[in-house]
């Protein structure tokens, strides 16, 4: 799930820095190396990094080392800082919401205007916010950032495209983080990649790990509509588009959405196609056609299909996809015909404005999974889950290797993960089919993204069997129809859920 780079950094990183706020900002930033040693001791003494933590002067640091923008979660003077609860509820139209924002407006105009004295207020916010208490604002002075943290208007400053190695991403290209690998472990032959189904489709080799076969004869998830929140859709694919109802699949919707905002003009939106390969490939294990040209099919190939594009590739490490992914929450959350969300994507920090969309659309009732954590080689799982699949509205899910002991060689795991899904062979390291960005000739994909898709899939077979159950009673099926249930494993949660047994039980 993260850049080589990234990971390099974490490993190396010998020391971090002090914690203590200070009265006065330096104005020199401090270097790369200091804040991603100050992150990795975080993140091996907590689990997680949240930019809380952090000195004044190291945010601002971060912030010139990165976009420059400053996710400002704010609330009115005398409002509970903590909006878990209630942040659904809230209207930022209202008096005392539109007053504190604006007061804050002020405040960083104020003193953005005295680096700046032909700033326009108008180029203060990167993007509009329309239903959360945040709003995004390129900073350069780091008094504003000092005032910002005093405020009590406000809940968190945090700098949202900074990840540990940006000073060695700098030249990113569309084939990093997860992107362009959307081609077959080749080649591939039944019975060892995939059995031919009726009437001409393929199902992956690890279906049978979960009784998805079999649980086919009970349900094909119709009438649930699933979210799929990731790097959209390949528009050269026809089974996620006009050839989404084929053969067994049929009445069912897909809709391309997208959400990222162009980096100029900041209030356009990008194009719903997907230029990475990783979202096409999460749709088609999710929810591909079970059809008669010969691709692979998905999990619950009779659901209808939300994909939102909400990044450029699975490392949110922009504003723009911060703003993406919170901006697809929300929408999923209101959308009373969406019940189950899959994310695919995270990043290494923390960032608050994430959390409070994924609390707002748990709030909404949605059963939300995201993927526990995919690097490379020896980085494989040394560090523990990431975010946002350590919160604890979100169910974390990595993959394992079908020995059914050990997770697959680049899945992170630990206490906060709740489920595994096989998808990686000892024998040869194979991973599982789905669809490929054109044709129906299927590739495969790995890591905890493909785990989290097929968990996805599963959970909406269940409840679209039991389109009445509430999203707890769908849990606690899920839970008790996996491996570990009645305890939890320290590393794999609940473990391999059944879904067959879960849709069979009384």
């Amino acid at each position: 799930m993260k850049k080589t780079a990234t990971l390099a950094l974490l490993g190396l990183a010998l020391y971090a820095c002090q914690t203590d706020r200070f009265t006065t900002v330096d104005t020199h930033p401090q270097k790369p190396a200091d804040i991603d040693g100050f992150i990795y001791k975080q993140l091996k003494t907590n689990g997680s990094f949240v930019w809380s933590a952090a000195s004044d002067e190291m945010v601002w640091s971060a912030l010139q080392q990165s976009d420059g923008v400053l996710s400002v979660g704010y609330k009115p003077n005398g409002q509970d800082a903590d909006l878990s609860a209630v942040i659904h509820t809230i209207d930022v139209r209202s008096k005392a919401w539109t007053e504190a924002r604006q007061t804050l407006l002020d405040l960083i105009f104020e003193q953005e205007s005295r680096l700046n004295a032909s700033l326009k207020r108008s180029d203060m916010e990167a993007a509009p916010e329309e239903k959360l208490p945040v709003m995004m604002v390129r900073v350069k002075n780091p008094e504003t950032v000092r005032l910002l943290r005093r405020s009590p208007l406000v809940r968190y400053a945090e700098p949202v495209g900074y990840e540990p190695g940006q000073a060695d991403r700098r030249a990113k290209t569309a084939s990093s983080s997860g992107c362009g690998s959307n081609i077959a472990d080749i080649p591939l032959s039944a019975p060892d990649d995939f059995a031919s189904i009726s009437p001409n489709a393929k199902s992956s080799w690890n279906h049978p790990a979960h009784g998805i076969r079999d649980a086919w004869a009970q349900s094909t998830g119709a009438g649930l509509k699933l979210v799929v929140i990731d790097t959209g859709l390949s528009p050269n694919q026809e089974n996620l588009g006009s050839a989404f109802n084929q053969g067994s699949s049929s009445g069912r919707t897909i809709e391309r959405l997208v959400t990222m905002p162009k980096a100029w003009p900041w209030s356009s939106p990008e194009t719903p196609n997907d230029g990475c390969g990783h979202g096409t490939a999460m749709a088609g294990v999710a929810v591909g056609p079970r059809g008669t040209d010969g691709a692979a099919a998905g999990v619950a190939y009779n659901a209808s299909l939300i994909s939102i594009r909400a990044a450029a590739d699975v490392l949110i490490d922009e504003w723009r996809e911060v703003k993406g992914v919170s901006d697809a929450y929300v929408l999923a959350a209101d959308r009373a015909d969406v019940r189950v969300i899959s994310l695919s994507l995270g990043r290494i920090t923390s960032s608050s404005q994430i959390t409070d969309a994924i609390r707002y659309a748990y709030n909404k009732g949605k059963l939300m999974y995201c993927a526990g954590g995919t690097s490379f080689g020896w980085t494989g799982g040394w560090w523990g889950v990431i975010f946002p699949a350590w919160l604890n509205e979100v169910h974390a899910v990595t993959g394992i290797r079908d020995n059914l002991t050990q997770q697959c060689k680049a899945c992170h795991d630990g206490s906060k993960i709740d489920y595994v899904v096989v998808m990686e062979k000892v024998s040869n390291d194979r991973h599982p089919i789905t669809l490929a960005m054109s044709g129906d000739a299927p590739s495969t994909v790995g890591g905890s993204s493909v785990a989290t898709a097929t968990t996805a899939g599963m959970a909406a077979l269940l409840w679209a069997r039991n389109p009445g159950w509430s999203r707890q009673q769908v849990i606690d099926r899920l839970n008790a129809s996996s491996n570990y249930f009645p305890n939890r494993h320290p590393s794999f949660g609940w473990g391999r859920i059944n879904i067959n047994t879960a849709l069979t039980a009384q």
